[in-house]
């Protein structure tokens, strides 16, 4: 038996968007079930975004600290932002916001994982990256507004990021998945056959 995620569409008989927001919107679709029965799904609908885990020669891991209003918390999170244009390939995506939000670039980067957010109630997809042969950017900083303004920053062991993850003292989604997706990989000693930058992300097709 393989265990594998599968595409499948089950028939919607109608659909609306009753909010349409700065970057995403809301959609209530009326699906038919397996016993023939009708229900009605709300959900985000969602540009869909990139995430990297830098990792520096020191075995650390780039963090910043932004508050995030729907929860009422500052989090530690890695570098990430949205797919702002349809098609973009997350590979620029991914080296955009490292740019922007930390002023680094990377020499080696590869495919750590890709994941679905909240699939009962979001379609966002996100394709977190493992970036490598890290140094400061060229250039002036990218001038940052808003929430990311008051950022904080940080380089934390990727040790110490595994045990805050399991006592339950880090809680951002894509620093979660992508700690212990990298620590996993060291462990079965795979982190060579990770995927390459651009490999194929059927949630969002790109044109490389």
């Amino acid at each position: 038996m393989q265990v594998q995620d599968t595409p499948e569409e089950w028939r919607i008989t109608a659909t609306a968007t009753p909010f349409t927001g700065n970057k995403t919107s809301v959609r209530t679709d009326d699906v038919v079930m397996p016993d023939g029965r009708v229900a009605r799904r709300d959900y985000q609908v969602h540009p869909g975004s990139v995430a990297v885990l830098a990792l520096d020669e020191q075995d650390r891991v780039l963090l910043l600290k932004q508050y995030r209003h729907p929860v009422r918390q500052k989090l530690w999170e890695i570098p990430a932002g949205l797919l702002d244009v349809p098609g973009e390939n997350p590979l620029h995506a991914a080296q955009r916001e490292l740019y922007e939000e930390a002023h680094v670039k990377a020499e080696d980067w590869r495919v750590l994982t890709d994941v679905y957010t909240t699939p009962g109630g979001c379609d966002e997809a996100v394709r977190i990256f493992l970036a490598r042969g890290l140094s400061e950017a060229d250039g002036e900083r990218f001038e940052v507004s808003e929430e990311e303004a008051d950022m904080e920053y940080a380089r934390v062991p990727l040790a110490e990021l595994v045990r805050g993850v399991l006592a339950g003292e880090l809680h951002n989604n894509c620093l979660v998945v992508g700690v212990l997706s990298l620590a996993s990989a060291r462990a079965a000693d795979a982190l060579d056959t990770l995927r390459p930058a651009d490999a194929p992300w059927p949630a969002r097709p790109f044109e490389a």
